[in-house]
């Protein structure tokens, strides 16, 4: 995860009135069409195109004017994340392509990357008239079963760290540490659409908010990484936290089932991914006491090709360059990863403290030549 983790929204709607939102404001339509919303986001404003939209597929038009990386949501009212865009640069524009239904929606900008976002109430009216391609849906429930099936593998493993963190054994806790990620990495963004969790079990120490106290508040796998390989002993709090960390991921696991899936926010979740890797595994800020990035990092890409390799048969129908261009950098991203690894079916990777910055960039290049195609996979399978 990287420092924090928001919910934002698109969507749109049946202009009810609109809800006032500090620094949000209402622009005429942009003319790119009846399903995109224009999202112009600033340090201190998220303005939107229209606040009323069809139900079906919605495009956010995204444009940074700010100083800041910014993210754009589309949230639901309980602010579940129906999809987001993160990493968005001071003058950079993205595209944002999701499926949503009628009822009400907010789009959120978050200027920082931190706090709740400035966000703007919509509404989605109508119902979609469309008929979904039937192997999407053979898709979404493959996905949903892929995701089950990870949660209910990472307790396990989640179970054996933590009596090892409670028995006070200091090597094997470190054995069982990274292993015990690799089912939440794969399948991080559902685990994210519900917008509580996350924060929970995976938040590193800089993405406390204002406010909160580090040793009260920071919870989860980073907090237990720190006291492993920084603080080298294990304390009652840790052992606290231990039984905390089962607890919170024993909820993501029985709520994995009630995730709301569709094939855009797989191919999404896809993109999400592949920012996860840029943003704080090449930068090695994700696992900064135990240098595991490169577990986070695979298991990252595995969950991206899943959702990939699920809607390709549509998206290669539709747009057959590009999935031909996304099999070429999957390929040679997944070749790059195996010269850091003992075999091609383990996860024992170099530690990442002995990566040299010639290779990280090797594999911060190599990442972002998949995540740029990856971006359009959304649009790809709703043409």
């Amino acid at each position: 995860m990287r420092a924090v983790r928001l919910s934002v929204v698109t969507a749109a709607a049946t202009v009810a009135a609109l809800t006032a939102v500090t620094g949000c404001t209402e622009k005429g339509s942009s003319g790119d069409g009846d399903g995109v919303i224009t999202v112009t986001a600033t340090d201190d404003k998220c303005e939107v195109s229209k606040t009323e939209v069809a139900a079906g597929s919605v495009e956010l038009a995204v444009e940074n004017k700010g100083s800041k990386v910014t993210e754009v949501y589309i949230l639901f009212p309980d602010d579940r994340v129906v999809t987001e865009r993160e990493n968005i640069g001071p003058g950079t524009k993205q595209r944002v392509t999701a499926e949503v239904k009628a009822g009400d929606y907010q789009i959120a900008c978050k200027p920082g990357m931190k706090g709740k976002g400035i966000r703007q109430d919509i509404k989605v009216t109508g119902g979609s008239t469309a008929q979904r391609d039937p192997r999407l849906d053979k898709a979404v429930a493959a996905y949903r079963e892929y995701a089950q099936t990870q949660a209910d593998e990472t307790l396990p493993k989640v179970e054996t760290f933590v009596k090892a963190v409670k028995d006070g054994d200091m090597e094997a806790a470190k054995a069982a540490y990274a292993p015990s990620r690799i089912g939440w990495e794969r399948t991080e963004p559902v685990a994210e659409s519900f917008g509580d969790i996350d924060p929970k079990v995976d938040l590193r120490e800089d993405g406390l908010e204002d406010g909160q106290d580090l040793e009260k508040d920071w919870t989860g796998w980073h907090r237990l990484e720190r006291s492993l390989w920084k603080d080298k002993k294990l304390t009652d709090r840790d052992k606290e936290l231990a039984d905390q960390l089962v607890k919170d991921l024993a909820d993501w696991q029985n709520r994995v089932g009630k995730a709301e899936i569709t094939p855009t926010s797989m191919a999404n979740g896809a993109k999400e991914l592949l920012d996860e890797v840029a943003t704080g595994k090449v930068t090695g800020e994700e696992e900064r006491y135990s240098h595991t990035d490169l577990v986070d990092f695979k298991a990252n890409v595995e969950g991206a090709e899943t959702s990939y390799e699920l809607l390709k048969p549509v998206a290669q129908e539709n747009d057959a360059a590009l999935t031909t261009e996304l099999d070429k950098q999957f390929a040679a991203l997944n070749t790059l990863l195996d010269k850091y690894r003992a075999d091609n079916t383990s996860y024992d990777f170099t530690s990442y403290d002995k990566v040299g910055e010639a290779d990280r960039k090797e594999l911060s290049d190599a990442v972002n030549a998949l995540a740029e195609p990856l971006s359009k996979l959304a649009a790809a399978v709703v043409k």
